[in-house]
């Protein structure tokens, strides 16, 4: 049992990750708490489907496609919606969370309930890691998932769009000073934030069925990773990812399934009431010391 914990503990904090780091990436740049990160994820597991079986697309083309209109609808919320309300805490919560249950139930509206709406694995088949045996799926998982972290680091610490994010995410005014157009970088890093939760939900979603109320799941996920582990710092989320992933495993191993969700809204209240500010996160700190 302590082997199995381990190893599906370890794939489980990679998904929280996963499902954590655009969420993350939009807050660090543009300060937006995008409460429309769940439906995001729920539209591009859709999007997949749709263009599978309705257009004939193959599987992986379908998915391309998914990233590309996600992140093309990303960008559309922050023009049309976010650039309106930037500034207005209230608002922009409001505003997305609004834009997500609006997506979210359009779905309900239509119809889309029911087992057979399901994403194929990327590869059949499991591998055992001493006595567990561990499908392909979760594999792709775990080496997407390092592979996506690693390479945001690297993106956002040498290439030049890279750096003018993190421009904006340190000191926005300077950066405007410097000629970078904070709008610009914004709506990017919004478009970004739901490009890589269509990559999270691509990967994750072929373990199950897509499902409306996954929507929910995957935005409280998402707050209570980048809540722990600090709103804007990608070390935080990971850190927080395996702190949360472990706790989710073995409260569904001695406890049951159905408390899993219960741990991240522990977590978060446990969280706000010690360290507001997270276990990485320096905001809460500097606001007291001004």
């Amino acid at each position: 049992m302590l082997e199995v914990t381990l190893i599906y503990g370890f794939v489980n904090s990679v998904i929280l990750a996963l499902v954590a780091l655009g969420f993350s990436l939009t807050f660090g740049i543009s300060g937006v708490s995008n409460f429309a990160y769940g439906a995001m994820y729920v539209l591009a597991g859709y999007v997949v489907w749709i263009l599978m079986h309705k257009l004939a697309i193959p599987f992986f083309a379908a998915a391309a496609l998914s990233v590309v209109l996600t992140a093309g609808l990303g960008a559309a919320l922050y023009w049309f919606v976010l650039l309106r309300v930037r500034g207005m805490v209230l608002s922009e919560v409001i505003a997305t969370f609004g834009v997500g249950l609006a997506i979210l139930e359009l779905f309900r509206y239509l119809g889309f309930t029911g087992f057979e709406y399901t994403l194929p694995s990327f590869t059949d088949g499991s591998i055992m890691i001493g006595s567990t045996y561990l499908d392909y799926q979760r594999v792709w998982i775990v080496g997407v998932g390092v592979f996506l972290a690693v390479g945001l680091y690297f993106f956002t610490h040498y290439t030049k769009l890279g750096l003018a994010f993190r421009g904006i995410a340190q000191e926005e005014k300077t950066a405007l000073s410097l000629g970078i157009n904070s709008d610009r970088v914004a709506g990017i890093s919004v478009a970004f934030g739901s490009g890589l939760a269509a990559v999270a939900a691509i990967l994750i979603l072929p373990r199950g069925t897509i499902s409306v109320n996954e929507g929910y799941d995957v935005l409280i996920n998402a707050m209570a990773v980048c809540i722990i582990g600090g709103l804007g710092s990608t070390p935080g989320v990971i850190v927080a990812s395996f702190i949360i992933g472990y706790a989710q495993m073995i409260t569904d191993t001695f406890l049951g399934p159905h408390w899993k969700m219960i741990v991240s809204l522990v977590a978060i209240l446990l969280i706000l009431v010690i360290k507001p500010s997270g276990l990485f996160g320096k905001q809460k700190e500097l606001e007291e010391r001004m």
